[in-house]
């Protein structure tokens, strides 16, 4: 089931979420309702709150990337059906010099700025069986999955841009929370708490 994809703006998006257990109720139904999700708004990332729901949840899809013909071919075979699902999730290390990649949100429609971040993490999650895992990320791959972490913890791509740039988006993120833009992917904005 697609389900609506809260807007900028809302109090969800600034929770630190909560870490869940296997006991958490239709937990494969609604990670399949995630990806269904995702897939409708064409994102290669959706963490739960931004589908109203305050728990350490965030699905992956990198495959759309794989597609880009600037990347090398091993950056390219990285991305290829890189398709996971993170419970629980936390960042152990960031290493490396910052890099800046333009970066979007399926919450913040139509913003997209450039965001620095570490090239290489490393994690501990749990997958849907909740067998835990400590792996080490790198490239693009590690940027999703930093971006999707942030969500789990109230964090916004927005918050890492300059104070001059927050400036200048100010006014687009203010149009984003009040419903006052045009999106073809079903979207909860606060201002009108309603489906579109």
């Amino acid at each position: 089931m697609i389900l609506p994809i809260i807007a900028y703006g809302d109090p969800v998006l600034r929770k630190e979420c909560k870490t869940i257990t296997a006991e958490y109720p239709n937990l494969s139904e609604l990670i399949a309702n995630m990806y269904e999700t995702m897939y409708d708004a064409y994102g290669v990332g959706l963490a739960a709150p931004q589908i109203g729901l305050p728990i350490r949840l965030f699905v992956i899809d990198t495959t759309p990337f794989a597609e880009d013909e600037d990347l090398t071919e091993e950056e390219q075979s990285q991305l290829k059906d890189f398709k996971r699902v993170f419970i629980n999730a936390k960042i152990l290390e960031e290493t490396g010099d910052e890099w800046a990649f333009n970066e979007g949100c399926l919450s913040i429609p139509e913003v997209r700025e450039d965001v620095f971040r570490k090239p290489k993490i490393k994690l501990e999650y749990q997958d849907e069986g909740f067998k835990t895992h400590v792996e080490e990320f790198e490239g693009l791959v590690a940027r999703v999955i930093q971006h999707e972490y942030d969500h789990i913890d109230g964090i916004l791509f927005t918050d890492k841009l300059s104070t001059l740039k927050k400036r200048l988006i100010k006014s687009r993120l203010n149009n984003i929370s009040k419903g006052n833009i045009s999106v073809d992917y079903k979207m909860r904005f606060p201002a009108m708490k309603k489906k579109r």
